[in-house]
């Protein structure tokens, strides 16, 4: 099925954006357990504020590139398909985050330290897709 490049450029900033608002939620869920199981310290707004910083090194050195990157290749299709908005090897990769991103959060629950950590990786990573995300709407 031939879709015209705007299609392929929207479908890449849904998914950049899905996976910027689901890890940004899953964050916040992190740091609210953490939170239940030790409100006294204070380690829930460092961590916040550190995966938020960590997120914007990582929007400006590495998501932007690879933006810019994904849309000069839509732009290069000749006959753009459906399913070209991201290379087989990002959905690949893609799927493996997931997977590894459900398994570190279900091993954390109960444990403060490894809550805190987990929430820090989600919410630099959500503040990195929707920090770049810009790229897409240039």
């Amino acid at each position: 099925m031939i879709v015209t490049k705007d299609i392929l450029k929207i479908l890449a900033a849904l998914t950049w954006y899905t996976g910027g608002v689901v890890l940004a939620l899953k964050g916040g869920i992190l740091l609210i357990e953490a939170n239940h199981l030790s409100s006294e310290q204070g380690w829930i707004w460092i961590a916040a504020a550190g995966g938020i910083s960590l997120g914007i090194l990582k929007a400006r050195y590495i998501f932007i590139n690879n933006c810019e990157r994904n849309l000069d290749r839509i732009n290069s299709l000749a006959e753009p398909r459906i399913w070209q908005f991201y290379r087989p090897r990002f959905f690949i990769f893609l799927a493996l985050m997931i997977i590894a991103g459900a398994t570190l959060s279900t091993m954390s629950y109960g444990n403060y330290s490894y809550l805190i950590s987990i929430a820090i990786v989600d919410i630099s990573i959500a503040t990195a897709l929707l920090g770049s995300s810009y790229i897409f709407w240039e």
